[in-house]
């Protein structure tokens, strides 16, 4: 996959495909804060696909890739190497295509080159286990590589949520297919091609394809020669790659929808809670799974709530990512903001009390993707409102009173990604922390994701888990391995 200069007119990527670039940079990327075209990408499909799988395929079942930790790791290591000596260029760029503020992407590097890093310590200690059930019987368990993985990332955090699918997948020893999309395809291309460039990596252990519809994409879900298939996105699109993958049974990653509930209670402080919960709600202008997407609180504090929580989020500055002092950039592209716009609006006038009402900005700021975050209070929680991902900067307040409700309302979704308890009452928080139906809960924090540390949701959040050593498990297959030697001067 080919790049050029990250200055903003010279982009351009091709496929990636057998160790060779492929394809002609056709498709334009645009910045969402103006609309400039930062580059071109190459628009594949179908095609570019079957050649990535049949290419994993062969380097999987014929170079020695699988049966080389030592190589795996020294790999990755060198990339990570080569990410931190291009750390700004790449935030930069970062931001510039998919709009986020420079210090989100910033810290998104970081992470992503963190996890690089933890997954390469991973590579040569993937062990297994031998147990003797019987005198003279040895059973080995081995844990060995799924084979050929596909990689579908996602726009909105694009180098983290493809470092932590890659990295547990190369440092398993499997082959990938790297779909990235094309809304960052660009950015894809930069901070992947100190890996695809590496001497010592065999052609076709990564593959690379760009596309602007789904055809590629859907061969990977449905094709019998990928064994394994990691997606970060929508539960609805979540559910189509099941559908897709059922005949071949292939293994699934599956990280989904979310609709993160915010607990505070009676005795957290109001005034210091809520503007990290307007961070929380606008993180990557709420275009993140795990942002806050409810707040519940004491019935006790709801009208200081109200107030403070729509004076936090009035407060934060709208504007480009790449400017310093902005807090929330645009959106990804401008029919998005337009879509979500509109469920905004819908949602205001369903809602019992508009708290702030958000909308498109005027001046300059209306000519990009920009959206203000908007706030609303209402009682029922099975409202549509309530219950969709609304993906972007909007937060619903509803008031609970006491323990128990606040955990029934918080448990009332189809989705279980996140949330978060708000309370100085350390065995309040660990019991009602216990009794959400989340994959991931924090305490006095939002938004903390730790490359040590499993993610994943229950219910339509999905299936598996990401980061940490239980990643592996998504790129393995576990082996059993019987054999009866006997024992030593045993008689026969």
């Amino acid at each position: 996959m080919r790049t050029g200069s990250t200055h903003v007119t010279t982009l351009s990527t091709t496929h990636w495909i057998d160790g060779a670039a492929t394809g002609t940079a056709s498709l334009p990327s645009e910045d969402p804060a103006n609309g400039q075209v930062l580059g071109h990408l190459a628009d594949g499909g179908a095609t570019e696909a079957q050649a990535a799988i049949a290419a994993a395929r062969r380097a999987f079942d014929r170079s020695a890739w699988a049966a080389s930790p030592r190589l795996r790791q020294r790999v990755l290591l060198d990339w990570a190497a080569a990410l931190q000596a291009q750390a700004g260029a790449l935030a930069e760029l970062l931001t510039r295509e998919n709009g986020k503020v420079i210090a989100q992407a910033r810290g998104e590097i970081a992470g992503a080159i963190s996890e690089v890093e933890y997954y390469a310590g991973l590579a040569r200690h993937i062990p297994g286990h031998v147990l003797e059930p019987e005198p003279g019987v040895l059973s080995t368990v081995l844990r060995e590589p799924a084979g050929v993985a596909g990689i579908i990332v996602p726009w909105n955090a694009p180098a983290v949520l493809l470092v932590r699918a890659l990295g547990p997948a190369l440092a398993a020893g499997c082959t990938v297919v790297v779909k990235p999309a094309a809304q960052t395809t660009l950015f894809n291309a930069a901070l992947l091609a100190p890996l695809l460039q590496h001497p010592q990596l065999p052609p076709g252990v990564v593959n690379v394809f760009s596309e602007a519809g789904s055809a590629g994409a859907a061969l990977l879900a449905s094709s019998h020669e990928v064994d394994a298939i990691c997606f970060t996105g929508s539960t609805a699109v979540g559910k189509t790659i099941m559908r897709s993958a059922a005949d071949s049974m292939k293994k699934l990653s599956l990280e989904l929808g979310g609709n993160s509930a915010c607990l505070v209670f009676a005795d957290a402080d109001i005034g210091a809670v809520a503007p990290r919960l307007a961070q929380a709600a606008t993180i990557i202008s709420g275009q993140q799974c795990t942002a806050a997407r409810r707040v519940l609180v004491h019935a006790s504090r709801l009208g200081q709530m109200k107030r403070a929580l729509a004076g936090a989020l009035d407060a934060l500055r709208l504007g480009p990512g790449i400017d310093p002092a902005s807090q929330v950039g645009p959106l990804i592209d401008r029919r998005s903001r337009d879509a979500v716009a509109a469920q905004v609006a819908q949602a205001c006038a369903q809602a019992d009390e508009v708290l702030l009402r958000g909308g498109v900005p005027d001046g300059e700021l209306a000519q990009g993707a920009f959206l203000k975050p908007a706030l609303v209070y209402h009682r029922d929680s099975g409202a549509d409102f309530v219950q969709e991902e609304i993906f972007g900067p909007f937060l619903v307040l509803e008031s609970f009173e006491d323990e128990a409700e606040a955990i029934a309302r918080a448990n009332h979704t189809v989705f279980g990604l996140s949330a978060s308890v708000w309370t100085h009452d350390g065995a309040r928080a660990l019991r009602v922390a216990r009794a959400l139906r989340n994959g991931t809960v924090w305490i006095n924090a939002h938004n903390k994701l730790l490359p040590e540390v499993e993610t994943g949701g229950y219910r339509q959040s999905g299936l598996g888990r990401l980061h940490g050593y239980d990643a592996l498990a998504d790129f393995t297959e576990l082996k059993h391995i019987y054999q009866a030697p006997g024992v030593a001067g045993a008689a026969p």
